[in-house]
């Protein structure tokens, strides 16, 4: 009978413990959090229960599993309690994890609540991003490296490495070199504020928006919702532009081509009147301008200026229909031609003609082909 109890209550009790500590700390949180609710700390931290419980009960299992006198638990100790140890490590690297991610996190809101720039703002997400990566890579791989401390070959063994330890680091980083270059980009990247996540960048000819960096690579999604990875070491040494950097406002062009005729201070008024309509337009400045001629057309320059870059494309788009549409309708003269004619034919007199090299020998193809039709 005992033999039946006591596995019950060693298990039945661990599992009590667990799910009464876990509804205490998600009870208490949630009341912390109502009494702060500026603080989003408290509600990030009840993302952590479930680790925490997996963590409790593990641990209770640990310390009680050889108290359990049945011939299966006896004969199978040894096995059962790296098991459970191995599950503690991981359950306790797992909240760890979890904790610090939510104290990033709530740093975080704090800050981007109270901030007015936007850009700083950016920075701190991806310095934040990053932190949190750093984190999970340093807990995992302690985790990991305890793990394997618990079997005693891998203790056996790491004494006898650690005389190598000096040779196995320059193999490792010569093999590594790639990887530990984009490692110090991604922090270079992080703390040097080159770019942020949300930031408009232009890479390799495709215009897009950061949208996730971490230690590794960097995603930037294009305007037509495709994403580009790109390895962070490629920011650190190749030129790319930023377009959120120092401000977001912008200054955009259009260039039309037109017929020397065209109504130069008529287009002025027009597109006063078209920036002025156009709600992505910033009030700022705008002007119109010509920049190049030739022989057949002339270069007109419209700049205007927008908030940002995605209103700079609106605007643009705006002006370049619309004016062209008014050009076609009101002074279809000034869109450009291209004026083309057959060319006439020089008249030779027949002399002329008669005395033309190689006349005869046409003449002389020309009956032998009549004389091949008649007959």
């Amino acid at each position: 009978m005992e033999d039946v109890l006591r596995p019950v209550i060693v298990i039945g009790g661990s599992l009590a413990i667990t799910v009464f500590i876990g509804w205490g700390a998600d009870w208490l949180l949630r009341r912390i959090d109502a009494r702060h609710p500026e603080t989003p700390l408290w509600d990030l931290l009840r993302g952590c229960r479930l680790p925490l419980q997996v963590t409790v009960c593990t641990a209770l299992l640990r310390g009680s599993y050889d108290t359990i006198k049945a011939q299966a638990i006896t004969s199978h100790q040894t096995a059962i309690g790296r098991l459970l140890t191995l599950v503690l490590i991981a359950a306790t690297a797992w909240l760890a994890i979890r904790a610090s991610g939510a104290i990033v996190e709530s740093s975080y809101s704090r800050y981007a609540a109270s901030a007015h720039d936007a850009a700083r703002v950016r920075r701190v997400r991806t310095q934040v991003t990053l932190i949190q990566r750093v984190v999970a890579a340093v807990v995992g791989v302690v985790a990991a490296s305890a793990m394997l401390l618990t079997f005693p070959a891998m203790r056996t063994v790491g004494t006898s490495m650690l005389a190598s330890a000096g040779i196995l680091g320059i193999v490792a980083g010569v093999a590594a070199q790639s990887t530990l270059g984009n490692l110090f980009a991604g922090l270079q990247i992080a703390f040097g504020d080159m770019v942020r996540i949300g930031d408009t960048v232009v890479v390799n000819g495709e215009w897009g928006t950061v949208e996730e960096i971490t230690l590794t690579f960097l995603s930037v999604r294009t305007w037509d919702e495709r994403r580009i990875t790109m390895p962070v070491s490629y920011f650190t040494g190749q030129p790319f532009e930023n377009w959120s950097r120092g401000g977001t406002q912008k200054t955009g062009t259009v260039f039309f081509h037109l017929d020397h005729h065209a109504p130069i201070e008529e287009m002025r008024a027009k597109l006063r009147e078209i920036v002025q309509k156009s709600p992505a337009w910033d009030g700022r400045d705008w002007s119109l301008v010509v920049t190049d001629t030739s022989p057949s057309t002339i270069v007109v320059r419209a700049l205007v200026t927008a908030r940002d870059s995605d209103d700079a494309w609106t605007v643009r788009c705006d002006i370049r229909e619309q004016m062209i549409t008014w050009l076609r309708t009101e002074h279809p003269y000034a869109l450009p031609r291209i004026t083309t004619a057959p060319a006439a034919q020089a008249q030779l007199p027949a002399t002329a003609a008669a005395s033309r090299p190689g006349s005869r020998r046409e003449d002389h193809f020309a009956r032998f082909d009549d004389g091949f039709r008649k007959s």
